[in-house]
């Protein structure tokens, strides 16, 4: 399976986790460009409780899932910039009121390849600092 399969079934079962915990989705794959060089995406929006939740999925399969990193350690700093700088972007676009509250958070997947159902899923919530 390549990384592009890998990453749509962990957003597939990120959105799922959200559903069933209570969350409204919003908006799937928002794609921003920003400059010619430059693009971002969010992987899932949604909300609960009144907050606005920019969520970054990151899957690794299970067999690679024993290694030294977990697939939400790859949330880095320049991607948290990147998603701090799109989750504004996205409120600005959909005229949000400035007083809202929103965070970004952060879904790993470790993907069982055999029986998804049986992924390991960790939603870590306002994992993201919004400067």
């Amino acid at each position: 399976m390549d990384s592009k399969q890998l990453g749509k079934i962990g957003e597939d079962l990120a959105t799922d986790y959200l559903k069933r915990n209570g969350f409204k989705v919003l908006e799937r794959n928002y794609i921003k460009e920003w400059d010619d060089k430059t693009k971002g995406e969010i992987d899932i929006i949604a909300k609960k409780d009144g907050v606005i939740c920019f969520v970054e999925v990151k899957t690794s399969a299970a067999a690679s899932g024993g290694g030294a990193f977990l697939p939400e350690d790859r949330v880095n700093f320049r991607k948290q910039k990147q998603l701090a700088k799109l989750s504004q972007k996205w409120l600005e676009e959909k005229r949000i009121k400035m007083d809202t509250p929103w965070q970004i958070d952060v879904v790993g997947v470790v993907l069982n390849e055999i029986d998804p159902k049986k992924s390991e899923i960790r939603h870590f919530s306002n994992a993201v600092s919004e400067s």
